[in-house]
């Protein structure tokens, strides 16, 4: 599983802001009617919980990645919030209390190893969501993982550090690996190289499927790429509603 340690550090660079507006506009349709209690999985540098935060809710972040919190703290405090952001794993979220909503979006469920973690995560929610109770999450699609992150690449070039992003496919089926390589300035003026390699898997739909029915949950809607459409065969990013 990636650590994100030197990602973090320009991962709020090279990220699309406009995903941000999609992922919050998706949610409010979606989240529960007059509900407040939200848990974001995977909350990352904080920016998708601030804008929750801004909007009434009462958000926890938690993410694996001490390094990503650490901005995400600092951002929340900038901006006059409190927002407990805690580290931890979402594979066990036994020492959390209970929430009305819980969201795990970019693609962070792709990152657990096989689909037994993904069961398990599911079933970790399912048991700390409120009666009626929403989980929402996106996925790479197949399609994305078999057709169109093969052979991808990004190259990002600015004043304090240069990013090399190369995507491959990976042995287990839809599966791929990012190997990242980071340039970044030091104090000193120089810059020194860091690389970090993210494997990411998918499964196909009816196992996401089957594996809510396993966790618990009873109605699940799945739709694609932020819009509350049905997947085709091209969609890129699937997204679920699940309820307890």
């Amino acid at each position: 599983m990636a650590t994100y340690e030197t990602f973090a550090s320009v991962y709020d660079a090279i990220m699309d802001d406009s995903l941000y507006d999609k992922w919050t506009a998706f949610s409010l349709r979606h989240f529960p009617k007059g509900k407040s209690k939200l848990l974001e999985l995977a909350c990352g540098t904080g920016i998708q919980s601030i804008r929750f935060k801004e909007m009434g809710l009462d958000v926890t972040g938690l993410d694996l990645s001490g390094e990503m919190l650490d901005v995400a703290r600092k951002r929340s405090q900038e901006a006059g919030l409190v927002i407990p952001f805690l580290e931890g794993n979402m594979l066990d979220l036994s020492h959390l209390g209970q929430f009305d909503m819980v969201t795990c979006y970019s693609d962070s469920l792709c990152y657990m190893e096989d689909e037994v973690e993904v069961g398990q995560v599911f079933q970790e929610v399912y048991q700390h969501l409120t009666a009626g109770g929403r989980f929402l999450f996106d996925v790479h699609s197949t399609y994305q993982m078999d057709e169109v992150f093969p052979g991808y690449s990004y190259h990002e070039n600015a004043d304090d550090f240069a990013f090399v992003w190369d995507t491959y496919a990976d042995e287990p089926p839809h599966s791929i690996v990012h190997e990242l390589t980071f340039f970044l300035q030091e104090e000193d003026g120089r810059f020194s190289r860091v690389d970090e390699i993210h494997e990411e898997r998918t499964y196909d739909l009816l196992t996401y499927d089957v594996l809510l029915e396993q966790a618990g949950f009873k109605q699940v809607a799945v739709y694609a790429d932020f819009e509350d459409k049905e997947p085709t065969e091209t969609s890129a990013r699937w997204f679920f509603v699940a309820e307890k």
